[in-house]
């Protein structure tokens, strides 16, 4: 993608197959995000292994879900890295129990909870021999309550982390709508020229367009349902998803509305909700059926 630097991109890029990224340097490499399941996060490693036989001496987390940290454990030589909030709620979660509202047949493998021991506020950088790469914390909920991405200067270089998704539905249950848009915003700012979104395929900063087109449309959508005195889900029910139906687990629209209605409620942005009912919800749309996963 650009000299030493390296996207893994995962199709199709729908729950729970995310993208990491690494550096190769002379003296070590630096990965950013492991995978959901066993199988993937060592495949992840083979790769590396095909590009560089120097040690993975560092982990980035960019946010605390299961896709970009359950992997964690398979790199015990890193030292892995992630904002103290990325660390305190791998640590609340343990081994969630929340994987079962996905497909049955997933298989997840060894699971080990491995959060990381060396944490930031606001934000660090590290160097890949002479390659500056910038570690930012967004400043407030957007994916969710943790996120930060990876900005290489010199190369004009985005790894966006879940702050991006291209293809699929964005996702901000755990997080914020205005607190994901206000995170876009900063986004731009910094005048990427390539990026690497948390799923989908590498793309430039035009992705920035349709997501947010899509969390407008969840304001807007929130904004009907809660005057017509409607739950999230028949809100949901009720809406041509439009030219948003085209995207991966269009499901999501209902948690996306949980928490919008939230932040319409006056709630701080990403302020505890209840999580089991927007999922259960979620489910519910999806006719009933457990929510697909082709991890």
């Amino acid at each position: 993608m650009s000299d030493g630097v390296y996207a893994y991109v995962q199709p199709d890029g729908s729950w729970w197959i995310n993208n990491t990224g690494f550096l190769a340097g002379k003296r070590g490499v630096v990965c950013i995000d492991a995978c959901s399941t066993e199988r993937r996060t060592r495949a992840f490693r083979e790769a590396i292994g095909k590009v560089s036989n120097r040690p993975i001496t560092t982990l980035i987390n960019t946010h605390h879900h299961g896709d970009h940290t359950f992997g964690n454990w398979l790199f015990p030589e890193a030292t892995i890295v992630g904002h103290e909030k990325v660390r305190e709620q791998i640590l609340a979660d343990g081994i969630p129990t929340y994987r079962a509202a996905w497909s049955p047949d997933v298989v997840w493998g060894a699971m080990e909870v491995a959060p990381p021991f060396l944490t930031f506020t606001d934000r660090v950088t590290l160097h890949s021999d002479d390659l500056r790469c910038e570690v930012r914390h967004v400043g407030h909920a957007a994916h969710t309550t943790n996120d930060s991405y990876v900005w290489i200067p010199e190369r004009r270089l985005l790894f966006a982390g879940d702050l991006v998704f291209n293809g699929g539905t964005p996702f901000v249950l755990m997080g914020s709508v205005a607190g994901a848009l206000n995170a876009l915003a900063q986004l731009r700012e910094l005048g990427a020229a390539t990026v690497v979104p948390g799923h989908g395929e590498v793309c430039g900063p035009e992705v920035y367009d349709g997501v947010e087109g899509y969390l407008r449309f969840v304001q807007r959508t929130a904004e009907r349902g809660r005057a017509a005195g409607l739950s999230p889900l028949d809100a949901a029910r009720e809406t041509d998803l439009g030219e948003w139906g085209g995207l991966l687990d269009a499901e999501r629209i209902v948690g996306n509305l949980h928490r919008a209605y939230a932040e319409l409620d006056g709630q701080p942005l990403g302020s505890p909700i209840d999580l089991v009912t927007a999922v259960l919800d979620m489910i519910t749309y999806n006719g009933g059926q457990p929510l697909s996963c082709l991890a």
